[in-house]
């Protein structure tokens, strides 16, 4: 969400609005389903599940950490303040989500996790084509073919650099040749 900042694009900030919003209750459901699934677990289920470890630390609370222990962090939240690095980060986000929950699809059989995964699943390759709106956005907005070439927060003329020789090409042409 603090990402819109960087963005000049009203459509673009409604966008990623939207979409953090929805982030935040993908968290609780993911949450939810955890919350479901360990909350009454033996303390055999627990070390037979290696679910020990997490235990240990957190008893059956809900600690939001990758599958390798790594604790959330806002360090997940990219923002150069450059909107073309910014979406770009997104939408490859976007994917690493979905191929997480395709992993989990593999690995689950319990339809009452799978049918939540599933709509996160698609939910997520939405987000990956509305991120791909928003950059073709501010792609539009910039009117340069080189899409990479400044951040247009903060370089004024970021796209404007073709119009401007137009311009100067025909002062040039009209001093020269009259």
């Amino acid at each position: 969400m603090h990402q819109r900042y960087a963005m000049k694009q009203g459509k673009v900030k409604g966008i990623l609005t939207d979409i953090a919003t929805e982030e935040l209750a993908h968290l609780e459901i993911v949450s939810a389903i955890i919350h479901q699934l360990t909350a009454d677990l033996t303390p055999e289920e627990i070390l037979e599940s290696g679910f020990d470890t997490y235990f240990v630390d957190h008893t059956t609370g809900v600690y939001t950490q990758g599958s390798s222990g790594t604790p959330f962090t806002a360090a997940y939240f990219q923002s150069k303040g450059d909107p073309i690095t910014d979406l770009t980060e997104d939408l490859a986000a976007e994917q690493k989500a979905r191929s997480t929950y395709d992993n989990i699809l593999r690995l689950c059989k319990d339809p009452d996790v799978r049918d939540p995964i599933k709509f996160l699943r698609e939910r997520e390759i939405v987000h990956f084509q509305r991120f791909g709106e928003a950059l073709r956005n501010v792609q539009d907005d910039l009117n340069a073919k080189n899409f990479y070439c400044c951040n247009p927060s903060f370089d004024k003329n970021c796209g404007k650099q073709n119009r401007m020789r137009g311009r100067m090409n025909q002062n040039f042409n009209r001093n020269n040749h009259m």
